[in-house]
């Protein structure tokens, strides 16, 4: 059945409610360690769900299971997401769905396709064996800044799998990533592994437009450099690439481009950047100069794409997931990198010349800007967004019985401050931090089973 709001944070409430007394009686969890003040530690939420420094408060937006304005409901899973300027007093959230092929009952029909009458199955890109729209996917919401209140919200993606993360595109899109790399028969009748655009205005489901020059691989996310609309993505895997997309036409992908992947000038031979058992692929702080190396077929039928770009010099590393556009340059996580497999944060400065036939005589750097040896400093680093005082913001994703995940901010020297903790029941991992145009709202998902929340408070309070 689905959950109403008071239904779900009422459940959320009762769960908790012998975890909070533990907490009360064995005094307060220590269950991160800041390197600077940021806002200070965290108070307990008397309702379980996030934990948040003196001052801050949240608003739940969204909830899995809620009907929404289309007819549907709020699909599970929430992931990666994107704000987009409204106009006054309003934004929209264009938020992932990371639904498998099997999770059919936790989709926008909901349970049992009760809802299935609402969805126009024509614009889904692909149905499962019983011909139902594979559930995966993104949802679009209107939220009003001044009210609190979402004013609209519907399904704006249908039939995909796996919507992981994406990115914000400069001409007011997102870029949703399936990572899943399922081939025709496996549970659909297309190949999977696209990334696809939703844009942030459209009322209703968008048509289901594979961007095929793009690359076919287990994404995770997408950044676009405003300058020259080149597109840089992340890959899932232990050992993934950084690839670039070089369009034909920046702001038209569907028109086609070429795709690069990420190496460096002085390791043709290719870098394991992870710094597993004792290597040491890239040293905190040190600048290497970019190569791009040219990757053909790029649909790859076999899923290959890592294996030919790192066979050709390409740079490895440990899962490559959130990526974000900064101040002209892009961070990206690789969250089980570093000699303690607890996370990395790579740095990324386009040339002058990026992308154009000179830019080997003024090229693009790379970093490694941090390499976490403290889980409770921070412990993988997952989804990501850089706030608009320049801070770097870092979603946790580790699955644990005893860890918490936190949302952390990283002053721009790579000192790590706590900003929230995830205190609701199964301890799901954060995904798809933003903020609104104006700065004064951060949005955020627990993903599991789904709540989107806007958080507020004296942002320009923080304290080095």
């Amino acid at each position: 059945m689905s959950l109403s709001r008071r239904g779900f944070i009422a459940t959320s409430a009762a769960s908790l409610a012998f975890a909070g007394l533990a907490r009360a009686q064995a005094g307060p969890e220590e269950t991160y360690r800041n390197e600077i003040e940021g806002y200070g530690p965290l108070k307990t939420d008397p309702f379980g769900v996030f934990d948040l420094p003196e001052g801050f408060s949240y608003r739940i937006v969204s909830q899995a299971g809620d009907l929404m304005s289309d007819g549907l409901v709020v699909p599970y899973k929430f992931d990666g997401m994107g704000c987009f300027a409204t106009g006054k007093d309003r934004v929209t959230l264009v938020r992932n769905h990371e639904l498998k092929v099997g999770d059919v009952n936790h989709g926008a029909t909901g349970v049992r396709g009760r809802y299935a009458d609402k969805l126009d199955t024509a614009k889904a890109f692909d149905l499962d064996a019983a011909g139902r729209p594979l559930p995966g996917g993104t949802t679009t919401l209107v939220y009003n800044l001044r009210t609190g209140r979402v004013e609209r919200e519907h399904l704006s993606l249908a039939g995909t799998a796996v919507n992981c993360a994406g990115g914000v595109t400069p001409w007011g899109s997102w870029l949703t990533c399936e990572e899943n790399t399922a081939r025709a028969g496996k549970g659909g009748n297309k190949d999977h592994g696209w990334a696809f655009e939703v844009p942030a205005g459209a009322k209703g489901l968008v048509d289901p437009v594979p961007l095929k020059a793009m690359g076919r691989f287990k994404r995770e996310a997408a950044c676009v450099d405003p300058r020259s609309g080149i597109v840089y993505m992340t890959e899932d895997t232990a050992d993934s690439l950084l690839y670039r997309f070089i369009p034909e036409v920046p702001g038209e992908l569907a028109r086609g481009g070429r795709l690069q992947a990420l190496g460096f000038a002085d390791a043709p031979e290719g870098c394991d950047t992870r710094n597993w058992k004792g290597a040491v692929g890239m040293v905190k702080g040190a600048w290497r100069n970019a190569r791009w190396i040219d990757l053909d077929n790029p649909e790859s039928p076999e899923d290959d794409l890592r294996l030919r770009g790192a066979k050709a010099g390409a740079a490895v590393f440990a899962r490559g997931e959130g990526i974000y556009w900064g101040r002209d340059e892009f961070y990206f996580t690789c969250t089980s990198g570093g000699a303690k497999g607890l996370g990395q944060i790579m740095r990324y400065v386009p040339g002058p010349r990026e992308g154009q036939a000179d830019e080997g005589e003024a090229p693009g750097k790379a970093q490694l800007f941090l390499e976490s040896v403290d889980d409770a400093v921070l412990d993988y680093a997952d989804n990501i967004a850089v706030a608009p005082w320049g801070h770097i913001i870092v979603c946790e994703d580790r699955y644990s019985d005893t860890k918490r995940n936190h949302l952390k901010g990283i002053s721009p020297d790579g000192k790590v401050y706590t900003i929230a903790r995830n205190m609701f029941r199964e301890n799901a991992e954060l995904a798809g931090v933003c903020f609104s145009p104006d700065g004064s709202t951060l949005f955020v998902n627990i993903y599991w089973p789904g709540i989107t929340l806007a958080v507020t408070g004296p942002w320009a309070s923080l304290k080095g």
